[in-house]
């Protein structure tokens, strides 16, 4: 199914609390009784569209309206970026630490060997991330926000011009960092070779939690490729074309 405005917010809780991260990305939070998702939109002031296209592509992973993202402003879509970076960083990263920790103080000496490993595959996994994280932050999302606001205004310095020539966006984000790989290594790492725990739910918790990462960060990374990434290149044409 699909949500739509008179979805209650209750009912797409009800049916995928996966969800949940991303309505907190949005600033809503729990209490909401039975109203419905235009409700809850137009008191918070959120652009009920793009929450429900968000939070049906991540229900639906066959759902994914590239064109309609891309018609939203820019500067619309990189907040929520920047919400859900402040999400990993803040929330996830420091839950599956957590978990880990605990898991560390609650096993054998037989399992810890193997759980000091998964400790030491998740701090490099997390600097990566955070690295990865900081880039976009400092260095790619202030240019996409420049050539925005450069073609909006009709002011296009030579100095933006030279970047567009030089280091279009496609050019930037090849060089980032493929940070998904360790974070695969790090689960076959755990189902292949941790040893039977005394607790084993813990262990299966940490899985869980890994699993939810990899699946919120592909959903992320498919925003960043197929809809912010295409709609900054179409920008730097269109200034480009105005030479």
């Amino acid at each position: 199914m699909q949500f739509n405005a008179n979805t209650k917010m209750a009912e797409v809780i009800h049916v995928n609390y996966l969800l949940l991260p991303i309505l907190n990305r949005f600033d809503i939070q729990l209490g909401f009784g039975d109203k419905t998702i235009s409700e809850i939109c137009a008191e918070q002031k959120i652009n009920v569209d793009f929450f429900l296209e968000i939070i049906n592509s991540f229900h639906d992973y066959n759902y994914f309206p590239q064109d309609r993202l891309q018609s939203f402003p820019l500067d619309l879509i990189i907040e929520y970026i920047l919400k859900s970076h402040y999400y990993y960083i803040n929330i996830k990263v420091p839950l599956i630490e957590t978990t880990i920790i605990t898991l560390s103080t609650s096993s054998d000496k037989l399992q810890n060997k193997y759980v000091q490993l998964i400790v030491k595959f998740f701090q490099e996994y997390k600097e990566e991330l955070i690295n990865h994280i900081t880039d976009e932050e400092i260095r790619v999302y202030p240019y996409m926000l420049s050539v925005d606001k450069a073609l909006r205004s009709g002011n296009i310095g030579k100095e933006l011009v030279e970047k567009v020539k030089k280091n279009p966006i496609r050019i930037i984000e090849s060089e980032h960092t493929n940070i998904e790989d360790k974070l695969f290594d790090l689960k076959n790492i755990i189902i292949k070779y941790l040893p039977p725990a005394t607790n084993y739910s813990l262990s299966n918790t940490l899985l869980i939690e890994l699993f939810r990462l990899e699946q919120d960060l592909n959903d992320h990374a498919r925003i960043e490729d197929k809809v912010l990434v295409p709609k900054v290149e179409m920008l730097e044409n269109q200034i480009l074309q105005k030479l």
